[in-house]
């Protein structure tokens, strides 16, 4: 497991973009952790989700869980306060996690028996979460999962962080591109360099209809009415 996690923390530290570390991420994560279940969820600069990697776990899980799950979580809320790892034995022991709004609401219904969450942070905040969940019949997680998961989070908040500063937007100072949140802000650069929405969603790893989407309220937000106008008026 060691020298596995070490593999990690170098495809982690080589990543030379956010899209390429988390690709890394969801390729590797679930082998380290021995679950099918797991995500890495991020934030703009509005605290606000930006995006959702998820493996093994449905879109109508991760919908319910914005909606009704996050407010009850409390994992999250430790990881919040923490900014450390948990599971729910570590915050819920002696039974409790059964009888949680979060148990009942979210995780019973789609057989989550176990969670376990990590911080990503940058500069103080909470920028991202990393999430793990296993089935009935599965080990529960342990101090050692903890401990391993500390250390990815770690190695994934200081590149992000990196990764971050050093980030070349088209638009880095423009105060129209302000408007517009981090994620939105990735896609104009892709369409500054020509791809397609496809080719945007795959860079990204979001739907295609995601980005039609994003790019309506782009639009909006701007006041432009085509992909060509918005590059120009992002880079004038």
């Amino acid at each position: 497991m060691v020298n596995s996690l070490h593999a990690l923390f170098q495809a982690i530290a080589t990543a030379t973009s956010e899209q390429t570390l988390r690709h890394r991420l969801m390729d590797s994560m679930g082998d380290h952790f021995r679950t099918e279940r797991w995500g890495v969820y991020l934030l703009d600069n509005h605290d606000h989700l930006a995006s959702v990697d998820v493996i093994g776990v449905s879109d109508s899980f991760v919908e319910r869980y914005e909606q009704m799950g996050r407010a009850v979580d409390p994992v999250m809320g430790y990881v919040m306060e923490n900014h450390a790892p948990a599971h729910e034995e570590l915050v819920l022991p002696g039974g409790e996690w059964k009888q949680s709004a979060l148990y009942q609401y979210c995780c019973s219904e789609y057989d989550h028996e176990h969670i376990m969450t990590g911080p990503i942070v940058g500069q103080g905040h909470l920028i991202g979460t990393i999430h793990f969940a296993r089935k009935t019949g599965a080990r529960a997680f342990d101090a050692k999962n903890l401990a391993e998961l500390g250390a990815v989070c770690s190695h994934v908040s200081a590149c992000l962080a990196a990764l971050r500063r050093s980030s070349a937007y088209l638009f880095p100072d423009n105060l129209l591109a302000k408007r517009l949140t981090l994620r939105e802000r990735q896609i104009a650069d892709l369409v500054a360099k020509g791809l397609t929405n496809a080719e945007i969603g795959t860079e990204l790893w979001i739907t295609q209809n995601t980005v039609k989407q994003a790019l309506k309220r782009m639009f909006r937000k701007l006041e432009v009415s085509a992909r060509a106008e918005l590059v120009a008026k992002l880079r004038n």
